[in-house]
């Protein structure tokens, strides 16, 4: 089945933000495809331009709890994009959005995120508010959504191959950026032979400064299991699909 087939359609109502994005050099493999940690860039850059055009002034933060991608066809260098984004369901204190990436001969990627929210000082999970409900409630259009994760945990928590940070992987927050644990999933993808239709990533906790990641895999025909680790904790996981 064609994957563009099953991706969710624009809603009939609320906000959309639609945004106009090349594919540059620096972010693809050596034969010119998307990676998937500069995919994660391009899905944060359109999540903050459509907060900046509604002008959301929440006094919250946001945190990233799950991305799933499915892919028709993958962006290639050059390819010029239409990126649209919209809020797609909601929770208490959590929100999906779904970001798609289309091209002149049609939609390419779809994701789906789901973000909580938290107190700005204290980290703590928190009401999404009124406002957000009135700006973002009709182009959810009732629909919930859950927070939970589900992926297993490793076999062997104490195997895998080190995997270390640097500092520009850091952000203002002082955690990891988000984008960055897809980079391990690209390491993972450079060995599999074939390229993923559908990629899921959990992230379960933040990685700090001082902590000394290990990237574990576990592949069967046709799908692949990743995960970060520190010591013996996920810090985040990835399921992928042909």
């Amino acid at each position: 089945m064609d994957q563009a087939s099953e991706f969710v359609p624009d809603p009939p109502q609320g906000r959309v933000f639609t945004a106009g994005r090349a594919v540059r050099g620096p972010d693809v493999t050596l034969d010119g495809r998307l990676r998937l940690d500069a995919l994660a860039r391009y899905l944060q850059e359109a999540a903050e331009g459509d907060l900046a055009e509604a002008g959301w002034r929440a006094e919250y933060d946001w945190i990233v709890r799950k991305c799933a991608v499915t892919v028709a066809a993958w962006p290639r260098l050059g390819q010029r994009l239409e990126v649209r984004t919209f809020c797609s369901a909601v929770g208490p204190r959590w929100a999906e959005r779904t970001t798609t990436l289309g091209s002149a001969a049609g939609d390419l990627v779809q994701a789906t995120a789901v973000w909580a929210a938290v107190a700005a000082g204290s980290g703590r999970p928190c009401p999404l508010g009124a406002d957000f409900y009135r700006v973002y409630g009709p182009s959810a259009a009732g629909r919930s959504v859950s927070v939970r994760l589900s992926h297993p945990r490793p076999a062997e928590p104490s195997a895998g191959d080190p995997w270390p940070l640097r500092a520009t992987d850091f952000d203002a927050s002082g955690h990891v950026n988000n984008a960055i644990y897809w980079a391990a999933v690209e390491d993972a993808v450079a060995g599999l032979g074939w390229l993923p239709a559908t990629a899921e990533i959990e992230y379960r906790r933040p990685a700090l400064a001082g902590c000394k990641p290990r990237l574990l895999q576990h592949r069967e025909p046709g799908q692949a299991r990743v995960w970060l680790l520190n010591g013996s904790s996920p810090l985040a996981s990835a399921m992928l699909g042909r």
